[in-house]
């Protein structure tokens, strides 16, 4: 993509945002050209919310779904900033629409791109590579939680046949989970069927 010289760097980062949704399968539309028909996904630009306008309105099945604010290239190193400012976005009402809030946000200056989706127990942004298809976010609203609450529901232990240390290792990365702790570690002597627990305790187990 060739970037005119007398672009401001808002507007160049905003066509770098464009090829990428383009790329990702959504067709971005103006708000003087909107047509949510138009396919699975629409990224609508400047889309009024209240009494601002959003950057990008993402619509899946011609149902608002997320947002995604765009900032400059040279302010991606403080894109946490913005997060507050988006949650805001996202929150709001759309003109024309009696919308429930929306769930993913997104804040990107067309090189960095970071990613919330408000259905978690404590939602926290995290950088991702590129924007998701719309397939995928039409996916994750299928379910009627997000991964990290479904984490929060894991089922009892079955404990049969297993060791004293599997038992207590998998339901120490259980409360792990619960506590949205996105890392954790396992350490159990040789021996201890190590390379097994996570087998047994996530899958065979379970009942």
């Amino acid at each position: 993509m060739t970037e005119d010289k007398n672009q401001n760097p808002e507007q160049i980062a905003r066509d770098k945002i464009d090829k990428m949704l383009v790329d990702a399968g959504w067709i971005v539309q103006s708000k003087k050209e909107v047509d949510l028909g138009a396919g699975k996904g629409v990224a609508l630009r400047e889309y009024q919310a209240e009494t601002k306008f959003v950057d990008y309105v993402l619509f899946v099945d011609k149902k608002p779904v997320g947002i995604i604010e765009a900032k400059k290239e040279d302010e991606g190193h403080k894109l946490t900033v913005a997060e507050d400012q988006s949650k805001e976005y996202a929150l709001a009402k759309l003109k024309y629409l009696d919308n429930d809030p929306l769930p993913f946000v997104f804040e990107s200056t067309g090189l960095i791109t970071r990613f919330r989706d408000l259905r978690d127990p404590k939602p926290r942004g995290r950088n991702i590579f590129w924007f998701y298809r719309p397939e995928t976010l039409a996916e994750w609203l299928q379910k009627d939680k997000s991964l990290r609450s479904r984490l929060s529901d894991i089922p009892v232990l079955n404990e049969t046949g297993l060791r004293p240390a599997q038992i207590k290792a998998i339901k120490n990365l259980e409360l792990s989970f619960k506590k949205n702790k996105p890392k954790a570690l396992i350490q159990m002597a040789t021996g201890g069927r190590t390379s097994r627990t996570g087998i047994h305790g996530f899958s065979t187990q379970r009942q």
